[in-house]
């Protein structure tokens, strides 16, 4: 890989102070799994009875440690669990290989932290289709034991680094019943981002006390209006998973309780957008809602349509108001528009009304408001209560010189 690009103009200031996690430690290791003179390996250690729960990729092209994840993340245990995450390389389209490696460093993990090996889950992120150099990170292994530190989670956002030009981490406490609640995440994503649920990899904890099953249900509807409503370039990775681990450790019941269930969103959604700050080459956050259309499914569909247009994306970068791309994104989308109904406005401005350019638009306007590095575009489709609302970046040269040099 030709250099790491520049920082995201979109980047938050610096890496959050993050609430430490009780039950929860991290590390983190240079193994030089593909990347030379930076740590590359991450290591969370979770304490006994913790609840572990998941969302994964859908791609037909899964790699080895999400099959894997797959396969054990619902299993309740009261032992405790383990996730370890490399970067440099995707263990992905590895075949009988893959899995070997994939075995090879759960074991590891699960015999020097005297774990079951269904407790230990794996993540890998990079290139497709090279062996991974699994003997690399085993050998790592005792190292990342011995500097396991609660306080070790912005190391270990690092590790777990590919093009991403900053660590992501997002957090937040909640008082309930007068104890606190912390929970605290990391994620790494910048390119082939567009989730079904891009090489996305995000990492929740928190030391609420809940049963697996019933934070596996709230984390797979919190996801669908967060990790699962971006995209960056429309390309789905075989690597996507999101894991929360919750420890119990403040011994407070969260299982029904609405308070925490907004606060892991806001946590989600906080991650899901500096993923898409960090689109390859992003100069624009673009939110995209659309409204009025005849059920939800519909306004997602047209939503997306308009995130991942390159048509749309492009003239966002050159700061062209060309509200007629929004128009044929959702022309395209398949699903039910009427022309003479639908609605355009960029931020407060009023573009397109009832499928006609409104007479009090500018042109001017629009372009002034292009300059923003945050856009807001929304639709109204005129036809029912159905909403949807969906996050992207623009598209720019930086993209295509990132991944041009990819494997380079």
């Amino acid at each position: 890989m030709a250099g790491t690009p520049p920082r995201s103009p979109l980047a938050p200031e610096q890496f959050p102070n993050l609430p430490r996690i009780s039950g929860v430690s991290f590390s983190s290791v240079a193994a030089g799994v593909k990347y030379q003179g930076r740590t590359d390996v991450m290591l969370a250690k979770i304490a006994p009875s913790s609840s572990v729960a998941g969302v994964f990729t859908k791609s037909s092209t899964r790699a080895a440690p999400v099959l894997d994840c797959q396969e054990k993340i619902g299993i309740d245990s009261d032992t405790g669990a383990a996730i370890i995450v490399n970067s440099g390389n995707a263990n992905a389209f590895t075949g009988k290989n893959g899995i070997e490696a994939t075995k090879a460093v759960t074991s590891a993990v699960a015999t020097a932290l005297d774990l079951p090996e269904s407790r230990v889950f794996s993540s890998s992120t990079g290139v497709i289709g090279e062996p991974l150099a699994h003997d690399r990170i085993t050998a790592k292994i005792a190292e990342l034991k011995a500097s396991l530190d609660e306080t070790a989670i912005k190391p270990a956002a690092e590790a777990i680094r590919t093009t991403d030009t900053f660590a992501k981490g997002a957090g937040a406490e909640i008082d309930v019943n007068g104890k606190t609640v912390s929970i605290a995440g990391i994620a790494k994503g910048s390119g082939m981002i567009a989730p079904d649920m891009a090489t996305m990899l995000v990492y929740i904890f928190t030391d609420a006390k809940i049963a697996r099953a019933d934070l596996q249900t709230m984390v797979s509807e919190l996801n669908e209006v967060t990790f699962n409503s971006i995209t960056v370039d429309s390309d789905t990775s075989t690597s996507d998973s999101l894991m929360i681990a919750a420890t119990g450790t403040s011994d407070v019941d969260v299982t029904h309780n609405s308070d925490f269930k907004t606060a892991l969103h806001s946590v989600m959604k906080d991650l899901s957008l500096q993923v898409v700050r960090d689109g390859e080459g992003a100069t624009k956050l673009i939110e995209i809602q659309v409204t009025g259309a005849l059920n939800d499914a519909d306004a997602r569909t047209h939503g997306l349509a308009i995130a991942n247009s390159p048509l749309v994306k492009t003239a966002i970068a050159g700061e062209d108001p060309n509200w007629g791309r929004v128009v044929m994104a959702i022309g395209k989308s398949g699903a039910h528009a009427d022309r003479d109904l639908l609605s355009i406005c960029f931020g407060d401005i009023l573009v397109a009304d009832k499928g006609w350019v409104s007479p009090d638009y500018r042109e001017d306007d629009g372009a002034a408001y292009m300059k923003n590095a945050q856009l807001e575009i929304s639709v109204d489709l005129g036809l029912g209560s159905g909403k949807s609302t969906v996050w992207t970046c623009d598209l720019t040269h930086g993209y295509i010189s990132i991944n041009a040099d990819y494997r380079s």
